[in-house]
């Protein structure tokens, strides 16, 4: 039934009583400035607080999205609710006596806003039962498992409104139903009780010979329990169905009582339990929470990211492989968050297996703080996890670790994080051998860059130019290496080429060649200083050819020491005499394969600038996005220069020429 239309002076007082600080601080982490209040909006992913409400205007701004209005506005933008909802869930709040424009519609109306209060009346009952029940002869062994083995105060079970179910078929039903008079159709709206099949008219308690956990909304009424068995009886923990208060998607459990702790101390703890939740608040650490017994939702974290200005977030759930599973789930609905830097995410696993309640048992919280602190980044742990038990020295293991690895990197926005993570994870590879990392690396580099690459059609739609086909440039590179190798007249121009337009070889194998010529000439070098032998002359002088040791000789020699990496390149160092005859022609070389690296570099570089500034905000970050429209557009008059020059296909043609030779790769 369609809510009826609201009497003005309903609306007016609503508006006149519901205080805008009282409203917006229950789902935004406010701070005091001067006489008004500031956070971070809700209605946009804030970077830094933009959001200011005011309570002598009764009015909310944000200054980077332009968001304003009232009360109402807030709740209406913020739970996409029509203005009469909005307005009649004030109306109850604030004890405003409502009245309707169509009198006939008010006994309805009322109804429908009984039966909510009543429904969070009959809750609220039920958890005074259970707690009463916990006191009796009949709670004495839930007692004694909260006090023995959970070795939970007295304070902390009445904090948490801790109970016991009955073991009674119908113990709840005959207190809520015989004896307090509520219609059973609202009892079983509450979730709290079971037709039986077959037997119409005939119910039973939900939950029985059970430990009960009350479940809060942000505004501490009770919305469902949790029952944890007491013996065998599965399953182990029971919750409450969904109903009309209870959302499993969109509950945390106790954050009602975390949520000033993690605006405090700016960081959210997520575990598995609600009996881990309770074993840390009680020991302190308030800035906890616990999910509902299924994995946790996106809705769920970004309710979390309200409170925490630096949107740190901690998952610490079991070490065990049910654990494990559950942690990746999470990840899961948060991986597009964190990997944009929206969310800090961190994982922690107590290194004894435990779970926080077990690890309290024996430990102290500032232990336990201490692992929170030290917890390591997400991607640190899923690093740790693609690693785990797999053996580095068996190829097919090992090729499975690096393309774990390389998705993972492939999806990191920030260019200098996947950076620090290729070093990272060539250093693991290597397996403490120094002398792999920066082939790992570079190998990983190419292959993250080939996975994050798609093509310049599906980026930007503009097929106004192409890349150079690798088996082309692969050639390019090869024939400025030769020249490096084969005429020592012109290394110097090749190093100048390089260096002017700082570039660098594509594949990993000539980066490999090319930094172990320029360390065998630093090497050298550092010996014509100390040595009177003029054999030892620096190998770029062009004066001493033929008395320098030869560079070719000398990187033979690093066949014995780099096998798998020098048969790629071997090829290089022998040359075809008809190339050896058309010298005259190497300074157009070099200008020519020069070009076709920067070609390709300026062509990598225009990708991830459109795709970064694809992935910004410009509403957010205008600068951001106006720095990258300017490098993207530098980037692609460059390319369209070289293009225009035709630099490549001049330098395919001397490849192809007869004089010349075909220099096969």
């Amino acid at each position: 039934m369609d809510i009826p239309r609201l009497h003005p002076d309903t609306i007016e007082q609503v508006r006149q009583r519901a205080d805008i600080v009282d409203v917006v601080s229950e789902h935004v982490v406010l701070r005091k400035l001067g006489k008004d209040f500031t956070g971070l909006c809700p209605f946009h992913d804030d970077k830094s607080p933009s959001f200011t409400v005011s309570p002598s205007k009764q009015f909310y701004y944000c200054f980077s999205c332009g968001a304003g209005g009232n009360a109402i506005k807030f709740l209406m933008e913020l739970g996409k609710h029509s203005f009469s909802e909005v307005v009649l869930d004030l109306a109850k709040r604030y004890q405003v006596s409502v009245q309707t424009l169509e009198p006939e519609q008010r006994q309805e109306l009322q109804r429908q806003i009984s039966v909510r209060e009543q429904l969070h009346e009959i809750l609220a009952l039920t958890a005074r039962f259970f707690e009463h029940a916990l006191n009796q002869p009949q709670g004495k062994a839930a007692l004694e498992y909260l006090t023995a083995k959970r070795k939970l105060s007295t304070t902390t079970i009445q904090q948490f409104q801790l109970g016991y179910a009955p073991a009674g078929w119908e113990t709840l039903f005959g207190y809520l139903v015989e004896q307090k008079h509520y219609p059973v159709a609202l009892v079983e709206r509450a979730g709290l009780i079971v037709p039986r099949k077959g037997a119409t008219g005939s119910y039973y308690d939900r939950f029985r010979d059970r430990l009960m956990i009350p479940i809060h909304d942000l505004q501490g009424r009770v919305v469902g329990f949790g029952g944890r068995s007491l013996g065998d009886e599965q399953p182990k923990y029971l919750n409450s169905p969904e109903t009309e208060l209870f959302d499993k998607g969109n509950i945390l459990f106790a954050l009602d009582k975390a949520r000033a702790a993690i605006a405090k101390q700016d960081q959210a703890v997520v575990v598995e339990g609600y009996f881990d939740v309770i074993a840390l608040h009680s020991a302190g650490i308030t800035n906890v929470v616990a999910s509902m017994g299924t994995a946790l939702s996106l809705a769920q974290v970004r309710q979390l990211l309200r409170y925490t200005e630096s949107k740190r977030i901690v998952f610490n759930f079991d070490a065990d492989r049910a654990g494990t599973q559950a942690a990746e789930r999470a990840i899961g609905e948060v991986a597009a968050l964190a990997y944009q830097g929206e969310v800090q995410l961190r994982i922690l696993n107590i290194p004894t297996g435990k779970d926080p309640d077990e690890f309290l048992q024996t430990n102290t919280p500032a232990d336990y703080q201490q692992l929170l602190d030290e917890s390591p980044l997400w991607l640190d742990w899923q690093i740790q996890q693609a690693i785990a038990g797999q053996d580095l020295n068996q190829a097919d293991q090992f090729q499975q670790v690096v393309q774990q690895i390389v998705d993972l990197l492939a999806d990191v926005t920030n260019a200098n994080t996947r950076t620090h993570y290729i070093g990272r994870c060539a250093e693991i590879l290597s397996r403490k051998d120094g002398r792999l990392v920066p082939l790992l690396a570079e190998n990983l580099l190419v292959q993250v860059r080939r996975k994050r690459r798609p093509s310049a059609k599906n980026i930007s739609g503009d097929s106004s130019f192409q890349s150079i086909p690798n088996e082309f440039l692969i050639t390019t590179e090869a024939v400025l290496l030769r020249v490096y190798l084969h005429y020592p007249e012109y290394r110097q121009a090749v190093i100048t080429a390089l260096e002017e337009r700082d570039l660098q070889f594509s594949f990993s194998h000539h980066r490999f060649l090319w930094r172990q010529i320029l360390k065998l000439q630093d090497d050298l070098q550092e010996k014509d200083k100390h040595s009177e032998d003029q054999s030892y002359k620096s190998i770029s002088t062009s004066e001493s050819i033929v008395t320098q040791p030869n560079l070719i000789s000398f990187l033979r020699d690093l066949c014995t020491v780099f096998p798998k990496e020098m048969e790629q390149v071997y090829h290089l160092f022998e040359l075809d005499e008809k190339t050896r005859l058309d010298i005259v022609r190497v300074p157009l070389i070099i200008r020519s394969t020069v070009a076709c690296i920067e070609r390709t570099m300026c062509d990598n570089r225009y990708r991830d600038l459109l795709q970064q500034w694809k992935e910004t905000d410009c509403s957010m970050n205008p600068e951001r996005a106006k720095e990258y429209s300017q490098k993207i557009y530098a980037e692609k008059k460059r390319i369209e220069e070289l293009d225009q020059q035709q630099r490549w296909t001049k330098l395919e043609d001397l490849i192809q020429t007869p004089s010349l030779g075909k220099i096969e790769i």
